[in-house]
């Protein structure tokens, strides 16, 4: 079997599966796990597509709050301490690119002389009626 047929194949039964569990979740789950979408039906058809390509995200989700093992408490504490360490790292990184970028650089303003601009040649001849000097 060719590698495009495998692939099409894998692409294939994703989107159905996806397409199973979307119509799953929108005709039985979305209430237990929003409570907010409760007679909500006109946006649902909007969620198929989304929910289609992350289908094991969603699926995982569902399953997690229906049994019970959400802990909301400590849902968002790893993603309140990441931006901090990330501007820490960026504040290092970025300058030391920058001043590494000046370091090695070639053709900068002190290596070369400046160069004076010169009119081309075929400029300079039309103007003083075909006589090249």
């Amino acid at each position: 079997m060719e590698t495009a047929a495998v692939l099409v194949g894998f692409v294939r039964t994703y989107g159905l599966i996806g397409l199973a569990i979307a119509g799953a979740f929108l005709f039985f789950g979305i209430e237990r796990v929003s409570l907010s979408s409760k007679g909500a039906y006109v946006f649902r058809p909007l969620l198929i597509p989304g929910i289609v390509l992350i289908w094991p995200i969603v699926l995982w989700r569902w399953v997690v709050l229906e049994l019970g093992m959400d802990d909301w408490r400590g849902r968002h504490a790893p993603a309140r301490k990441l931006p901090g360490a990330i501007w820490a790292v960026l504040g290092i990184v970025i300058p030391l690119i920058f001043f590494g970028a000046l370091l090695v650089r070639q053709n900068g303003p002190l290596e070369r002389p400046a160069v004076l601009l010169e009119p081309p040649v075929a400029a300079a001849t039309s103007e003083t009626g075909g006589k090249a000097q």
